[in-house]
């Protein structure tokens, strides 16, 4: 519990044994629980991340959103946070990016890579593919924008039963970012964190991912 509020994480995973044993003995003592979905990994990642107390769930089908929709389907806690299993993310920021959701009082907290301090964190073309795709979203929904592509939020669960979320793939980001900036009922707010190099394989296919994630993002503007 934090200030009265449950908190749970999620985390999808695939073929994260190399970090997901030190993102989770990170995870701070006033976390409720964890939930590592496990994308049908060929590692051990399902088997380390038991044996470190995390509650695992086996997502067959993979896909980056279809891993954390399942995840969010067995979510208890009031609060949940979501970061991927690279060790990229800073999870003993937890407590202050807390702090922040309730001082600003708001319903979906997006965590902003930019400026990325560590160089090796994330390459030019990266960059300047999170850009373009942070750009054509501000202007598509009217919404100024640093970072679409962030993979760590932190938001109330009671919102989910307001966000259209179809996408089981890398375009999840950008859509559950959508569906919270667009929804008048929902406050939303970017927080600066420090992201750092991941640990392991890099499943990221810039160039592909980069354009399915454009036309996703007019698909999702002419259909809502």
């Amino acid at each position: 519990m934090y200030k009265g509020h449950s908190i749970t994480v999620v985390i999808p995973c695939l073929n994260e044994e190399d970090a997901i044993g030190k993102v989770l003995d990170e995870v701070p003592e006033f976390v409720d629980d964890v939930i590592v979905v496990d994308n049908n990994s060929e590692d051990r990642t399902a088997e380390i991340a038991e044996s470190k107390g995390a509650t695992v769930i086996r997502e067959l089908q993979r896909g980056y959103g279809r891993a954390y929709k399942t995840g969010f389907s067995k979510a208890k806690g009031d609060i949940i946070v979501t970061l991927d299993g690279d060790h990229s993310y800073p999870i003993r920021d937890l407590q202050r990016l807390l702090d922040t959701f309730f001082n600003f009082n708001v319903d979906f907290l997006s965590c902003c890579r930019f400026p990325v301090m560590n160089s090796e964190a994330m390459s030019f073309k990266h960059w300047i593919g999170n850009k373009i795709l942070s750009l054509f979203m501000a202007i598509l929904y009217k919404t100024p924008i640093e970072d679409s592509q962030s993979g760590m939020w932190v938001f109330k669960r009671n919102i989910l039963p307001l966000m259209k979320l179809r996408s089981d793939g890398m375009a999840f980001s950008e859509e559950i970012k959508i569906e919270a900036i667009r929804n008048k009922s929902i406050t939303f707010k970017e927080e600066h964190i420090k992201y750092s190099a991941r640990k392991g394989e890099i499943k990221l296919r810039p160039w592909r991912d980069g354009i399915v994630n454009l036309l996703f993002l007019f698909r999702k503007r002419l259909f809502p």
